[in-house]
């Protein structure tokens, strides 16, 4: 089900920054890049609604929550939404050992889960200013295991879209799942899980609340 003024093109592209938070670089044992680096999502790995199929997947599925900016036609937010980059840990570190690319641990069915889209008509900056002061959290089985302030970026978005602008075809409705926080972890059968875009006051603007079958 899509959200009020939202449409699904065929061309629309999901495009992902990986490593914008130091520490979830860090707990991966990887190092903090200088500029965003990006892989992309075809559009049809989005799922909104229904469980996270993790009995059907052969791999170990990893949480990871975003926030995400659905793009208007000058690349600038048009809404925002909380979002799950599921990923296939044991798949993706198989192939960065090859050095292979990380298709098949990103790209699964259902590894785009976005939450409901709330409009956000405001310049990229808007996303980290202190006063909006924008937070992620997730938890499983009751439990926070994510929680960060989108102002403790250390690539902001304004940043990866600028970088992006440079060379890809991005298009009006196309998505930008901009970084995930410290915790990232294996999600299991019957794990409960609920994830939020709040405000400062607590305000949940966009919400995922879903189980793992």
């Amino acid at each position: 089900m899509l959200d009020e003024g939202e449409t699904l093109g065929l061309d629309m592209a999901l495009w992902c920054t990986i490593r914008t938070f130091a520490k979830h670089a860090a707990e991966l044992g990887n190092e903090q890049p200088t500029v965003p680096i990006f892989f992309v999502k075809p559009n049809n790995c989005l799922q909104r609604t229904g469980p996270v199929l993790v009995s059907s997947h052969l791999g170990e599925i990893h949480h990871e929550v975003e926030c995400v900016v659905r793009l208007n036609e000058h690349a600038q937010p048009e809404a925002i939404a909380v979002g799950l980059d599921l990923t296939d840990r044991l798949t993706q570190g198989e192939l960065r050992t090859e050095q292979l690319p990380w298709t098949k641990a990103k790209c699964f069915r259902g590894s785009a889960y976005v939450g409901n889209f709330v409009q956000w008509e405001h310049p990229f900056d808007s996303l980290v200013d202190k006063e909006q002061d924008l937070c992620l959290n997730l938890w499983v089985n009751d439990v926070l295991v994510q929680s960060a302030r989108l102002c403790e970026m250390t690539l902001s978005p304004a940043t990866q879209i600028k970088e992006l602008l440079t060379w890809a075809p991005v298009s009006a409705g196309d998505y930008l799942f901009t970084g995930t926080p410290a915790g990232v972890g294996q999600l299991r059968p019957n794990d409960r899980v609920y994830a939020t875009l709040e405000t400062q006051d607590g305000t949940v603007l966009s919400f995922i609340k879903t189980e793992c079958e």
